[in-house]
């Protein structure tokens, strides 16, 4: 009792003018960065982090500008979601911890905003979501792009308008270099597929999360390293008769993140869609009604770029994503709103073609009908 009222006391003048109040749950590098947006946030605040160790968790506290007079540092995911003061928790362990916590996150209603993979695969993936549908708390990955401003207005350019008309093939990639010497363990299942799944993602989102009737995994595109993690992955989609979607994910090539689009009246690209060039600046490029002229010497139109200044917002796709997640999950604390099912829904459909393609790759790069 005495220790809840002093973390009350600790965290009130942090929270008077803030709505949500955070937990993060894994001090590795990366959550540097929701720590940021957090921070810059004006309706959210951490109050508390969390490590099964606790001075890797004080050396992220330290690092971050998080002072212990106003964050509760804590040895144990256990502990954090103990804290009744938490309202949502941030998951950023391995990939291969996050079902266990998120479902117990869930259970002591804790809102679920998770990094991506959420889930080593579908049957984990749907214990999570029930849990946090049993619970009535709203669950989010972290696939940020979704929720950029030009995300949204590519969608009204390119769909809405009917200037891509029906989309005829997307080809998607994400590559970064990383070990080779990865283990399962370390990075799940899927490797890979898993870890880098924003193309599967990007051509769902593409066809209003239509799902595939099949997919197949390229059989000369598998590469895995000596422990049998996939570290290089390319899969083909097959979306009805007249759609089709080639994706990769590498852990062997230099960064890349492209998503192509051709339609029927037109055509999109973008060679930095998870994650702009320039925290500020966005842009995409299109073209419609494209033909070449006469003699084939040259194109009629040339390619359009939207660009975003995304600077004069002050808001970074990270921060638009973080606004969405407290807006639903103020709703529910007030009472006034249930979780929103959008969001699950699609991590759950990115999911089951993730876990398609690796079926795949499991079966000798079969075909896997959806």
């Amino acid at each position: 009792m005495a220790d809840n009222i002093a973390k009350k006391k600790k965290h009130s003048t942090m929270a008077d003018n803030k709505t949500v109040c955070f937990g993060l749950l894994g001090c590795i590098k990366y959550a540097s960065k929701i720590v940021r947006t957090v921070t810059q946030s004006s309706n959210a605040v951490i109050i508390a982090i969390s490590d099964p160790s606790l001075e890797t968790a004080k050396t992220f506290a330290a690092a971050n500008n998080l002072s212990p007079e106003n964050v509760t540092i804590y040895g144990s995911y256990q502990e954090l979601l103990n804290d009744a003061n938490v309202d949502a928790v941030y998951l950023a362990m391995p990939v291969t911890q996050r079902g266990k916590w998120a479902v117990t996150a869930a259970e002591k209603k804790k809102h679920v905003f998770v990094e991506k993979p959420p889930a080593q695969d579908a049957t984990e993936l749907d214990k999570i979501l029930d849990a946090c549908e049993c619970n009535g708390v709203q669950f989010m990955d972290g696939t940020v792009w979704l929720h950029h401003q030009r995300t949204a207005k590519i969608k009204e350019t390119m769909f809405d308008s009917g200037l891509l008309g029906d989309v005829r093939h997307m080809y998607s990639t994400m590559t970064t270099p990383v070990s080779e010497q990865l283990t399962k363990e370390a990075m799940g299942l899927a490797g890979a597929i898993g870890e880098l799944g924003y193309p599967i993602g990007a051509v769902l989102w593409a066809m209003s999360y239509q799902m595939p009737i099949f997919v197949r995994a390229l059989p000369s595109s598998v590469c895995t390293n000596s422990t049998g993690t996939i570290m290089s992955c390319s899969a083909s989609l097959q979306f009805g008769t007249t759609a089709t979607a080639i994706v990769h994910c590498s852990f062997l090539s230099q960064l890349s993140t492209d998503l192509a689009i051709s339609g029927s009246k037109g055509s999109f690209q973008m060679n930095d869609y998870v994650i702009p060039y320039k925290e500020d600046t966005a842009w995409f490029e299109y073209t419609s009604g494209a033909k070449f002229v006469d003699m084939h010497i040259g194109w009629n139109v040339m390619p359009k770029r939207v660009t975003f200044d995304c600077g004069g917002t002050g808001e970074s796709q990270e921060a638009m994503m973080l606004r969405e997640f407290t807006r639903l999950v103020e709703g529910i604390k007030r009472g006034e709103s249930e979780a929103d099912r959008r969001w699950p829904e699609i991590s759950r459909k990115t999911q089951l073609v993730v876990d398609a393609v690796k079926k795949s790759v499991d079966i000798g790069c079969e075909v896997v009908h959806l």
